[in-house]
């Protein structure tokens, strides 16, 4: 028994080692992607923050291929929009959580012993089922997951410079009305350039 609980935890150790380093490297990806593009002066930088599990990924996208078609000097970069608060740090939580006991699952170890707990009927229907336990626990894990992290988001900003927050009026902008305001933005920055040049 404790040679299968030892396994179970190193186990645990290693799976969520791999996850974390895999999303560093993807924020490493991205951070480079960006800062290439910059140093390839490529123009102007449009950054799109979106709530994946709301769906935005697809409107993202339709809306990253319609600016970039009408102004090709702007750089389209997305990313998901973390909430801010507990709600993030409760869905890696859980994510965690629901790791661990798939595992304990999986391994057949009875977590209950080391509580010094008698062992539920759940827990022994669990253990006797592994596979729909396994499937149960991570589609309601992702569901509370999803739900925690929902918000909504579809932020975008043109080189820092706030351009439309559906968090605040409640919409994702129609392409015009878009296109109104990064002309506007671009026009503002032209006019600021001759003046900083003037400047140095």
């Amino acid at each position: 028994m404790p040679t299968s609980m030892t396994s179970c935890f190193i186990s645990c150790l290693l799976l969520c080692l791999v996850l974390s380093t895999d999303n560093v490297v993807l924020a490493n990806e991205n951070e480079v992607e960006s800062i290439s593009k910059i140093g390839q002066g490529m123009g102007h930088i449009m950054n799109i923050y979106y709530c994946y599990s709301c769906g935005y990924r697809k409107v993202f996208e339709d809306y990253a291929g319609i600016i970039q078609q009408k102004y090709p000097e702007i750089s389209v970069l997305g990313a998901n929009y973390d909430p801010p608060g507990f709600n993030m740090y409760l869905s890696r939580l859980i994510g965690f959580g629901k790791m661990i006991v798939i595992m304990c699952i999986l391994s057949g170890v009875n977590i209950f012993a080391w509580l010094n707990k008698p062992q539920p009927s759940w827990w022994s229907w669990c253990l006797e089922n592994k596979l729909y336990a396994c499937m149960m626990m991570f589609f309601m894990a992702n569901m509370i997951e999803g739900q925690l992290v929902s918000s909504g988001a579809f932020e975008i900003s043109l080189n820092n410079i706030p351009l439309w927050s559906k968090l605040e009026t409640g919409r994702i902008p129609q392409p015009p009305e878009l296109f109104q305001i990064i002309d506007n933005t671009l026009q503002f920055s032209k006019m600021e350039m001759p003046s900083n040049n003037f400047g140095q």
